[in-house]
């Protein structure tokens, strides 16, 4: 008997295929791990970036203004450089996911497909040793069968020739069985001897070649897997390291904005800014005790508490000023209520141009119905005491409204300036803006009527007609800006003026005078808490304005404000104005529009300064600038 097929390399293939597929298990494992890395890292520089985003200053907010202090540009150049370091955080996310997630993946399946193709030839050469094996086993065994035959054929053959019974022909028919089954042992002996140096040709090949190459295969494979883990260790590690020195930087800029704080310059820019320019009040005047006469009652120009005080101990004074009905800004707005047509336009005409005779003649044509606001007007002339303040009081609802005067007459005089003085340097960069469009467009005229295959020269004229009409009006901003300007620099007090107190003024007044200027000088604060322009010496002024008969004065220069600009258009039809509140037009004179049609047919134009008037929305082609409030071409 031969001895059995050793198992032991069977057994070690086992061992090694469970080991192999743990060490795919593990570089699964940590590919996993570095995956929700790789996430969190996402998801952090995601939250930071939110956060960076939050406590960003909104646009046309109070955290935008008090972004010059430097403790809040510091703030912010931390959120920028917080921003900069969620970026980082990206940047480690990416490169864990393209140079370790990435590679890993492709590695295991090459890892898994190198391991299959290795066991697979070592189970095929397992297969094949076996095979050699079990033939081994079956010529051995024929061999064996084949021994025993020949054996009893001879002890058969034997005891026939001993037996003198038997005949001659039996015995040589026993002796040639015999015989031939000796032959057959024999050939099945060759047959096993060849199979059985064959057989230890393959055994030898198996265990000495084939299974040493295979488990060679297998340990190769297997550093290769433990050095490709090594390598993404150290790379995790380098990801890391690469955004150090610009996380450093990002570090470094948050330290170099906190110490760029100066509080001396934040606690100067504060001065600054609320600086009100205000004069400082004088010495208060002694007043002696005299039998029968009472104490003169003067007014603090820098108390708020007492202005409000005596305003409350004077219901009457309070209640006149509920009467005040016409918050109108000007002049102009108060005439245009009082004269505006309010009767429907005349019809354009069918063919020609109407005769001068025949419009005013029109029974459409407008008439005068002004009692109801003649009656009004006459009423608001009485009440002269109460237009002094009217200024105050009218700033005061706008400010409550949401918006201030356009001359920032709400400010203290130091502020206003500075507004205004801002306002005015973005209107000379619009008109120079415009003026550059302008000579550019000139200079492609230019090139047009030398070049007329290149464009149309008159295509280019309503352009800068309308650039023209900008820039005048731009223009008459500015100057309307810089009259303000120098307003409230004459107002503004010199260091070396002595400070000085008002009160004198309510000593020389009769007593209606001194009503009126103690109710101005309450008024002297808008109703939302902040302060006119109005200083005491213009008070004085007012005053003495109201007690004169001359009401048309306090609409004048000063307060009177010029309607804007709000588009052109031009007349298609001649319109003799005879009646009040209207203007006489040509047929194709251009017209500035001033007020749009509020639905009763006519429209406000303005020839020049000096002549403005309505006219039949019909007789015109309106053309609103597009930032007008409903902007709309119409005929």
């Amino acid at each position: 008997m031969l001895p059995q097929l050793p198992q032991l390399r069977r057994d070690q293939f086992d061992n090694l295929e469970k080991h192999t597929q743990s060490g795919i298990e593990f570089v699964e494992r940590y590919t996993k791990f570095v995956k929700e890395r790789s996430e969190i890292e996402i998801n952090y520089a995601k939250q930071i970036k939110n956060l960076s985003k939050k406590y960003q200053p909104k646009k046309n907010s109070k955290e935008e203004e008090e972004n010059k202090y430097t403790s809040c540009r510091a703030f912010l150049s931390t959120l920028n450089e917080l921003n900069d370091y969620a970026g980082q955080h990206e940047v480690i996310a990416e490169n864990l996911t393209s140079q370790i997630i990435t590679e890993l993946l492709r590695y295991l399946t090459e890892l898994k497909a190198e391991r299959k193709s290795h066991f697979h030839d070592g189970r095929k050469a397992q297969q094949h040793i076996e095979c050699s094996w079990k033939q081994l086993e079956s010529s051995k065994r024929r061999f064996e069968r084949d021994c025993k035959e020949a054996d009893r054929a001879q002890q058969y053959f034997e005891r026939m020739d001993a037996d003198i019974n038997v005949t001659k022909a039996d015995v040589e028919k026993a002796r040639q069985q015999a015989q031939m089954r000796h032959q057959m042992a024999a050939d099945s002996k060759s047959e096993y001897s060849n199979f059985l140096t064959k057989f230890n040709q393959e055994q030898n090949e198996h265990y000495y070649t084939l299974i040493p190459n295979i488990f060679q295969k297998l340990q190769e494979m297997e550093e290769r897997r433990i050095e490709r883990v090594g390598v993404s260790m150290k790379t995790y590690a380098e990801v890391d390291r690469e955004v150090l020195p610009i996380v450093g930087k990002c570090l470094d800029g948050m330290t170099k904005a906190a110490e760029s704080i100066e509080p001396k310059t934040d606690s100067k820019q504060v001065v600054e800014s609320y600086k009100s320019g205000f004069e400082p009040p004088g010495d208060v005047e002694f007043e002696d005790y005299g039998p029968g006469q009472s104490m003169k009652r003067t007014v603090s120009e820098t108390s708020l508490s007492n202005s409000r005080g005596e305003a409350k101990e004077r219901p009457s004074g309070g209640k006149s000023k509920g009467k005040l009905w016409p918050f109108i800004k000007n002049k102009n707005k108060l005439m245009s209520l009082l004269t505006s047509p309010h009767q429907p336009p005349p019809a354009p005409p069918a063919s020609s141009p109407p005769s001068p005779s025949a419009v005013p003649n029109d029974p459409q044509s407008p008439k005068q119905n002004k009692e109801p606001l003649s009656n009004r007007f006459n009423e608001f002339m009485a009440s002269k005491p109460k237009m002094t303040c009217l200024r105050s009081l009218r700033r005061g609802l706008s400010l409550k409204l949401g918006s201030g005067p356009e001359d920032f007459s709400h400010l203290p005089p130091e502020q206003r300036r500075k507004k205004l003085q801002a306002k005015i340097d973005d209107l000379n960069k619009d008109i120079q803006k415009e003026m550059d469009q302008k000579d550019a467009l000139t200079k492609m005229k230019g090139v047009y009527e030398k070049n007329p295959q290149m464009g149309d020269p008159a295509s280019v004229d309503p352009r800068l007609v309308e650039m023209a009409m900008n820039i005048e009006k731009l223009q008459s901003e500015v100057q309307k800006f810089e009259g303000w300007l120098a307003e409230v620099e004459g107002r503004l007090p010199s260091k070396s003026d002595p400070p000085r107190r008002q009160s004198g003024l309510y000593e020389t007044q009769n007593s209606n005078s001194s009503t009126v200027a103690n109710n101005c000088a309450q008024d002297r604060e808008s109703p939302d808490g902040s302060y006119t322009e109005e200083q005491s010496s213009e008070t004085q002024v007012k005053v003495a304005i109201a007690n004169t008969p001359e009401f048309d004065d306090e609409f004048d220069d000063g307060d009177e404000e010029t309607l804007p600009t709000i588009g052109t258009c031009k007349a298609i039809y001649q319109f003799e104005g005879h009646n009040e509140g209207t203007i006489s037009v040509t047929e194709g004179e251009l017209l500035y529009v001033i007020e749009e049609d509020k639905g009763d047919g006519w429209t406000r134009v303005r020839r020049n300064e000096e002549e403005e008037g309505y006219v039949p929305t019909s007789y015109v082609e309106v053309l609103l600038e597009t930032n007008a409030k409903g902007a709309m071409t119409y005929i």
